[in-house]
C-alpha cells in the first residue's frame, strides 16, 4: 500500500465533505471504512480512491435516503443505481400526490353543498359480518365480495338477502393506511356464519345521518361528508359512541348514508 495515497479523517473529509460525525457513522455501518487503522494509536486512514464512493454516499444522504437502502444501492452499477433511484423518486411523487388529495379533501372553502345532516333511530339488529383491513383501492372490491358472500350465506339457510349494505370503518382508509373495515348485512332468523363470517348483535339506538349523492362519493371527495358531519355533531354538542358506518343505498335517492351514532354529550 502506498502510503502517500492514504489520507486522515480531516483530509478526507475535506475531500468528500463528509462531517466526522458522518464519517464515524458510515464506518460502524459499514458504508465507508478505513483501509487503515494504525493497532497502536487507532488512527484511521482512508485511500484516495474511497473519494468517489465518499461522494457518492454523501449525495444519497442529501435526498434522505435511509442507510440501509444507501447499502443497498452502493454495490450496483450506475445505470442499475440510477434506475432504482427513479422508482424511488416515482414512489415519492405518488405518496406526495396522495397527500395533496388529502390536503385538497380537508379544504373547507372548495367543500361542495353536503346537504343538512339529520337525526334517525336505529333499531337493535342482529348483523352477518365480514371484517378485513384494506386500503382505498382495495375497499370497493372488499365491500362487493363480502355482500355477496355474506348475502349467499343467509339464502343459503333460506332467510331473506336483501338487507342494507352497512360498512362500518373502525380506522382511516386511506392510500397510505390500511384500517379495518366491517361489512354487514342486517337479517332475522338463524344462521350459523362460516369461513370469516361472524354474527353480532348491534345495539339501538340514534344515528346522526348525511345522505351523500354519487357525485360526491368517490375518495377523496367523501372525505367532505365525514368533515361536514362531524362539524355539525360538535356544533350539536352531541358525541360520537362508536365507529362510522355508510349505509348503502342511502335515503332519499342518494347513493349512500355517512352516519355515527351519536348521542347527547353526557348523555347515557
Amino acid at each position: 500500500m502506498n502510503h502517500a495515497d492514504l489520507l486522515l479523517p480531516g483530509e478526507f473529509g475535506a475531500a468528500t465533505r463528509l462531517s466526522p460525525k458522518a464519517l464515524r457513522l458510515y464506518a460502524a455501518q459499514g458504508l465507508l471504512v478505513p483501509v487503515y487503522t494504525d493497532p497502536s494509536t487507532g488512527y484511521r486512514r482512508y485511500h484516495r480512491d474511497q473519494i468517489p464512493l465518499g461522494r457518492l454516499i454523501g449525495w444519497l444522504r442529501t435526498l434522505d435516503l435511509p442507510l440501509a437502502r444507501i447499502a443497498a444501492l452502493l454495490p450496483l452499477d450506475p445505470r442499475a443505481r440510477q434506475a432504482e433511484l427513479r422508482a424511488w423518486l416515482a414512489a415519492q411523487e405518488t405518496e406526495l400526490q396522495h397527500r395533496r388529495e388529502l390536503v385538497e379533501a380537508l379544504d373547507r372553502t372548495g367543500r361542495t353543498d353536503a346537504g343538512t345532516p339529520t337525526l334517525r333511530a336505529r333499531p337493535q339488529r342482529k348483523l352477518l359480518c365480514r371484517e378485513q383491513r384494506v386500503h382505498i383501492g382495495e375497499l370497493e372490491a372488499f365491500t362487493a365480495d363480502a355482500q355477496d358472500h355474506i348475502r349467499a350465506r343467509l339464502r343459503a339457510v333460506g332467510l331473506p338477502d336483501d338487507g342494507l349494505a352497512l360498512v362500518h370503518f373502525h380506522g382511516f382508509v386511506t392510500r397510505d393506511s390500511d384500517g379495518p373495515v366491517e361489512v354487514a348485512v342486517p337479517f332475522t332468523g338463524s344462521v350459523e356464519p362460516v369461513d370469516d363470517l361472524r354474527v353480532r348483535l348491534s345495539p339501538a339506538g340514534t344515528d346522526a345521518v348525511l345522505p351523500v349523492a354519487k357525485t360526491d362519493a368517490d375518495f377523496p371527495k367523501i372525505l367532505h361528508a365525514y368533515d361536514a358531519l362531524e362539524a355539525w355533531i360538535d356544533a350539536h354538542r352531541l358525541v360520537c359512541v362508536a365507529s362510522p358506518v355508510e349505509v348503502w343505498p342511502g335515503t332519499d335517492g342518494a347513493l349512500l348514508d355517512v352516519t355515527y351514532p351519536v348521542m347527547p354529550n353526557g348523555g347515557s
